[in-house]
């Protein structure tokens, strides 16, 4: 009787769940030295260089149990002395992220609250780590993972500046709603993402908020065969934006061959559409990149893309990085040919559509384990069609440099089993 009395309750344990509690804090601490003279835009004959020290300084905490993961970190992220030594107010602090994800089941899950979106080569949707600030959407998304080879996401936003009873409740400076799909897969040397946004952006007529919504359509493709890395991507932009038509598109194409464990090559160019100056409809003609990283793209020197070049004449990027690695240390080597897309006007007259070529250079020493130091500088070969579009002087010797500090240590690590 005993005997069986022990199985029952070796079988009964033996059913047991035992799940694990997990929690994680991590820092990121990056600090960040630039001398800027002509960065963004052509320097003008009446400006100095400007150089100053931004800092970031980020906890992230990180708990999961069972089917939920929570996730909140708070930052600050200030200029060197934008605070006096001894001040008692400090505004630069913020919520990077916050939010909370729920595993359903085993092929749905949704992530709600405030949260990085970043898909494929983040030139549509990225986090913009760049920036000390980055980039966080308030938002849900639904995730849709039916095999092991296939990902559907589903998300979600609608933004108001504040509480209120009635209608003035207007999201002027950001989008007022946004929904998109987005859908990926898998094959033997091909992944294949496609990607549905619908991007609400709100105006005013006199005192009424209106909101018009534009779409963006597109899909990137990645072919990867031993050394051979192959990418290339095209969207469409249609809709309204303000009450007027929007009609753009975006095609690039990436060839890459890595000739050496150390040494990797790749080829390629960018056309983002453009309207000439002297278009005088009201269409938007211009491909807007609209939340992707864009420091990533078009030179580190950020000329176009980075709060600037928006409903503009475009551009075409043809550009070639050459890249090494071993040990420690890489570098990383690109030159941009940059050309506007649409036609450039002054005083009637039309310009070359040749902008500039710009090179970058960046090189980065692996100090420790989580400490990194990188340092680049980049150099605008600028031409009379730049000066045209953005003003400035191409002869003011036209460059950027920066040194950069990364600490991103693991401070807590807890794991335990617990039983229901």
């Amino acid at each position: 009787m005993k005997k069986h009395i022990y199985t029952v309750l070796i079988g009964l344990l033996g059913t047991v769940t035992i799940s694990a509690q997990q929690f994680n804090v991590n820092a990121d601490l990056r600090a960040r030295f630039e001398n800027r003279n002509g960065y963004g835009t052509l320097k003008p004959d009446t400006e100095e260089s400007a150089s100053f020290i931004s800092q970031r300084t980020r906890l992230i905490f990180d708990y999961s149990f069972k089917n939920i993961k929570l996730v909140v970190s708070p930052q600050n992220v200030r200029t060197w002395g934008d605070a006096l030594t001894n001040s008692k107010d400090d505004i630069a602090s913020s919520f990077h992220e916050g939010y909370g994800e729920v595993a359903m089941n085993e092929k749905f899950a949704f992530k709600v609250g405030r949260q990085e979106i970043n898909y494929d080569d983040a030139r549509i949707f990225g986090n913009v780590d760049w920036a000390m600030q980055a980039r966080s959407h308030d938002a849900f998304v639904l995730k849709f993972a039916p095999n092991a080879t296939n990902k559907i996401h589903f998300g979600v936003a609608y933004n108001a500046n504040k509480e209120t009873n009635f209608e003035e409740n207007y999201a002027l400076n950001q989008y007022k709603s946004l929904q998109y799909l987005w859908y990926h897969t898998d094959f033997k040397k091909i992944g294949l993402s496609v990607l549905v946004l619908n991007n609400g952006m709100p105006y005013l007529v006199e005192t009424e908020e209106k909101v018009d919504y534009s779409q963006t359509l597109g899909s990137r493709l990645v072919y990867k065969n031993g050394n051979l890395n192959i990418n290339g991507a095209a969207y469409l932009q249609t809709g309204k934006l303000s009450d007027n038509s929007v009609n753009a598109n975006y095609l690039s194409a990436n060839v890459g061959y890595k000739f050496s464990t150390n040494l990797n090559a790749t080829l390629g160019f960018e056309s983002l559409s453009g309207k000439d100056q002297n278009d005088t409809s009201t269409d938007v003609k211009s491909f807007n990149p609209l939340y992707g990283t864009n420091h990533k793209f078009n030179g580190y020197m950020d000329y176009f893309y980075v709060g600037n070049h928006i409903n503009s004449v475009g551009l075409t990027d043809v550009y070639a990085t050459l890249e090494y690695e071993k040990n420690k240390v890489s570098a990383k080597l690109t030159p941009h040919y940059f050309a506007s897309a649409a036609s450039i006007y002054k005083a009637g007259e039309k310009q070359d559509n040749y902008l500039g070529t710009e090179l970058d250079f960046t090189l980065a020493y692996k100090m420790y384990e989580n400490v990194t130091i990188d340092a680049g500088f980049s150099q605008m070969f600028a031409t009379t069609s730049m000066e045209v579009l953005k003003g400035g002087n191409k002869n003011a010797g036209n460059n950027w440099g920066f040194i950069s500090l990364k600490i991103n240590p693991n401070l807590f690590n807890y794991k335990t089993e617990v039983k229901p």
